[in-house]
């Protein structure tokens, strides 16, 4: 388990901290009444930056999902980055799942590339050409690459990667953040067998997405 830093993830910090102080404020000088809407944005700023530690199943050939929410497809498409067919399993985050993403497979990174784009609703199949994005190629031990594209979304603005080409990555290795609902797509060998469907609830490490 790969996990540097407290429940709630860093990239919140300055958020939780002024909505906290806002809150504060607004009681000292006019009242409790009056700050009630700003405890609960606080609220749901503290929700939206958790960030709880997973453990890692045991399985050597699971592919674990990158991120929690919704899986919104599971179908053969054209990897353009790679060109080459994968099996491309997507999950969709809503404003109340954990957005911190973690590395899907053990391997190590074999290209980043950002895409700017437009903001449609992540839950869309065109946002996954079409929204700005930042994908990375992972090479595993075997050979076989995995691509996992980070999409912001309707209300998303800020994707947060921090590997670069050559760091090697473990599963379940926390290595980015998207900010506010969004999506991401992983894409794999067509010799995957999947182990979720559309609909499906996932939870960022702890569910296996498929078998390599």
């Amino acid at each position: 388990m790969n996990y540097p830093h407290p429940l709630l993830a860093r990239e919140g910090w300055p958020f939780i901290g002024g909505s906290l102080l806002a809150a504060a404020a607004v009681w000292w000088f006019f009242g409790f009444a009056w700050s009630i809407p700003l405890w609960l944005i606080a609220v749901f700023v503290i929700q939206f930056f958790r960030d709880p530690p997973r453990a890692v199943p045991a399985q050597p050939s699971a592919v674990l999902s990158p991120a929690d929410g919704r899986i919104v497809k599971v179908e053969r498409v054209r990897d353009e980055l790679t060109q080459r067919d994968t099996l491309l399993i997507s999950v969709f985050m809503n404003v109340f799942n954990v957005h911190s993403n973690r590395a899907p497979v053990d391997g190590t990174v074999e290209s980043v590339r950002y895409s700017p784009g437009s903001f449609v609703n992540a839950d869309l199949d065109k946002a996954s050409s079409e929204n700005e994005r930042n994908a990375m190629v992972m090479k595993l031990d075997s050979g076989e690459r995995v691509t996992v594209v980070q999409v912001a979304g309707l209300i998303a603005r800020r994707i947060l990667c921090y590997v670069k080409p050559g760091d090697r990555l473990a599963r379940g290795q926390r290595y980015g953040f998207i900010r506010f609902g969004s999506r991401v797509d992983v894409y794999l060998p067509l010799t995957a067998s999947p182990k979720v469907a559309v609909g499906d609830v996932v939870y960022a490490t702890s569910t296996v997405l498929a078998e390599l």
